[in-house]
């Protein structure tokens, strides 16, 4: 049975302390419906979804789990029968859990780099519309965005998504960055240019990057939603890591904010739709057509990314082995 298709990014979970500072970030700034839910957990919303975001209190700053939407009880069997015959263990999601997450049998096992992932087969909607600061996000039959992570193993990661969900090879993307030579692959689930991105140190098994996630993505409706949502970034006083610009790949304008936790989040519009019939792989030079400039980086930003880097030398990263696969078929 083949999954591809039947995925969609549903929800991340967020670890942090910093509840104040997010919520403006999330709500003032991007534009998010926000939910304070207790002192231990808040959510926001993107569309009739309870949850497109669930924080909670912790110290790790990062994004601890991915939650994927599956179309059906058939898809989401076939996916823990290939995450058990592999010996990988599975845990069974709480009534609480999944209530936080507003979902319905949730389940989750080991996931590349620490990042949990989960599956469930139907999210809890809210008859009324979020409050949101402009005309909303697209996510539907393609799910809410993507994340980015970087690795020093990106075959395996590549192979796990693979071997889970099917996953294909949208294009990839050689960059220079500051001397340093990154490759980038974009791998897609369903009718989205990508769900998750991978990049990599070409030549060295080095992760400059100290959370998880390097950056995550949601879509803008309108081109003024996004930009207004900009504005209010820098007007709020919130970190901005890359202005306006426009992929080279799958031809998304957007920016990049820094969020309060660290990693970066990307506003983008309107990315182009895989047609399958017609889609071929190709590698692109360069992330931008035009624009997408860094901001505020100093000499010490880049110090500590060095310092990041080569401390990633003393710690393996974990690839979930038994899921990364014995080859990639796409």
């Amino acid at each position: 049975m083949n999954v591809f298709g039947k995925a969609h990014l549903g929800y991340l979970v967020i670890d942090t302390e910093k509840f104040a500072d997010w919520r403006r970030f999330g709500e003032d700034a991007i534009g998010m419906h926000c939910d304070e839910l207790s002192a231990e957990h808040m959510r926001f919303r993107l569309d009739d979804h309870e949850c497109r975001f669930l924080l909670r209190r912790g110290d790790a700053e990062d994004v601890s789990a991915i939650g994927w939407h599956l179309d059906d009880h058939a898809t989401f069997d076939e996916i823990i029968r290939r995450v058990t015959t592999a010996g990988v263990p599975i845990a069974e999601g709480t009534d609480e859990e999944a209530a936080l997450r507003g979902v319905q049998r949730l389940v989750r096992f080991p996931g590349p780099k620490g990042l949990t992932q989960e599956v469930f087969t139907t999210a809890n909607t809210v008859p009324s519309p979020p409050r949101i600061r402009h005309g909303g996000f697209v996510t539907g039959a393609a799910g809410m965005g993507h994340v980015a992570v970087t690795s020093t193993k990106p075959e395996q990661l590549h192979g796990y998504y693979d071997t889970v969900f099917d996953a294909r090879l949208s294009d990839y993307i050689d960059e220079t960055i500051s001397g340093v030579k990154l490759k980038i692959r974009f791998l897609r689930v369903n009718e989205r240019h990508h769900s998750v991105a991978i990049a990599a140190v070409r030549g060295l098994p080095v992760n400059p990057i100290r959370t998880r996630v390097q950056h995550l993505n949601i879509q803008a409706v309108e081109l003024d939603d996004m930009v207004d949502s900009y504005q209010r970034v820098n007007a709020l006083g919130f970190g901005m890591a890359l202005t306006i610009g426009q992929h080279t790949n799958d031809r998304e304008l957007s920016y990049y904010a820094v969020t309060p936790s660290g990693f970066e989040w990307e506003v983008g519009w309107n990315p182009i739709v895989v047609d399958e019939t017609t889609w071929e792989t190709t590698t692109h030079q360069g992330i931008s057509i035009w624009g997408h400039t860094p901001v505020g980086q100093t000499v010490i930003d880049k110090l500590a990314q060095f310092k990041t880097g080569v401390e990633s030398l003393l710690h393996r990263e974990d690839t979930v082995p038994a899921l990364a696969g014995t080859g990639i078929r796409n």
